[in-house]
């Protein structure tokens, strides 16, 4: 499988992502729904997590005792991946680049195979042996019946992966009334409390026109309503988490849920901004915490003239700088 990557890479580092694109695409895993770059971004880590530089005949697994940290990845990539993955972004690897592969079984957790606390600095991630072996085996006379062998002591990734989200559901009411399901997790947890909670104490009748979700990017968009107000493309990678429209008072309110990453910040609203020049109606920049605690630690990075809502205190909301917020009521 071929994709289209990023940065000056060596041709024989390309063909290794291909090829290790073609193993994931052979043993079932869902690909259709990630981008270029999050499929480069996923193969890369699961051969930083494998020790694999230039062949799969360097693998190791957990049986020899090979784990890294997510800092430990983000090393690995920069020196030998020819990536530039700031040193904070320990999280994304977790969140986004290794996700995929720890549902599947691919790349196990130490903290699932060790009496570990799930936030133990020293946890790491390492290699499925079964799948080690099958990386050692492709383009080998070997392959088929390696193939074979995993199949058979693994169900189909897509169904187990299927089965696993759908007991992971977080169910969502619209404004509208109708009923959505967001993967597990906190940042969607939040996402939730948006759309149930914060819309309906301040959203003046809004409706919901888009929800992002970790598994898939648009799980839920009325195109129809945001061409209406000139909004921008959805496929742009500004997207924030939720956005809401207001006919009563002609409000578009785009919401970033924050549990990790990414509050409404100077240059994000530039962007925005930007982006929707065109648009219709007065925009809302609106940044969403679960907690006071996480709000702390962002407050720094949040934008003049936006909002912030914090789930924990449902009834407030705390305004930086607020002519456009009295102006409206």
């Amino acid at each position: 499988m071929k994709i289209n990557l990023t940065g000056n890479k060596k041709t024989k580092l390309k063909n290794l992502i291909f090829k290790t694109l073609d193993i994931l695409a052979a043993i079932g895993m869902p690909l259709d729904d990630l981008s270029d770059r999050r499929k480069e971004r996923m193969v890369l880590a699961l051969l930083s997590v494998g020790n694999i530089k230039t062949s799969f005949s360097e693998v190791l697994s957990i049986q020899d005792n090979h784990f890294l940290k997510t800092r430990d990845i983000i090393e690995y990539e920069n020196a030998n991946f020819s990536e530039k993955i700031s040193s904070g972004s320990y999280d994304d690897i977790r969140r986004k680049d290794l996700i995929r592969l720890v549902v599947a079984g691919l790349v196990y957790n130490s903290s699932s195979i060790e009496a570990k606390a799930t936030n133990n600095p020293t946890r790491g991630y390492g290699l499925n042996p079964l799948f080690a072996d099958l990386l050692k085996s492709y383009n080998t006379q070997i392959w088929d019946e390696e193939l074979a062998k995993f199949l058979l002591k693994n169900k189909s990734l897509k169904e187990e992966m299927e089965h696993k989200r759908n007991l992971q559901k977080i169910p969502v009411a619209l404004p509208s009334g109708e009923n959505i399901e967001l993967s597990y997790g906190e940042h969607n947890i939040l996402q939730k409390e948006i759309i149930e909670t914060f819309l309906s104490k301040f959203g003046f009748n809004s409706q919901v026109l888009y929800v992002g979700d970790t598994s898939d990017k648009f799980l839920y968009k009325d195109e129809k309503m945001l061409s209406a107000l000139n909004c921008f493309e959805l496929k742009h990678d500004e997207l924030p988490d939720v956005i809401a429209y207001s006919k009563e008072k002609n409000l578009l309110s785009l919401c970033e849920a924050v549990h990790s990453v990414g509050p409404m910040s100077e240059l994000r609203v530039l962007k925005l901004k930007e982006l929707l020049k065109n648009c219709t109606a007065e925009i809302i920049f609106l940044t969403a915490f679960l907690n006071k605690k996480d709000f702390r630690k962002w407050a720094l990075d949040i934008a003049w003239e936006t909002e912030v809502w914090i789930a924990e205190t449902p009834e407030h909301m705390v305004h930086f700088n607020g002519y456009k917020f009295l102006e409206i009521h």
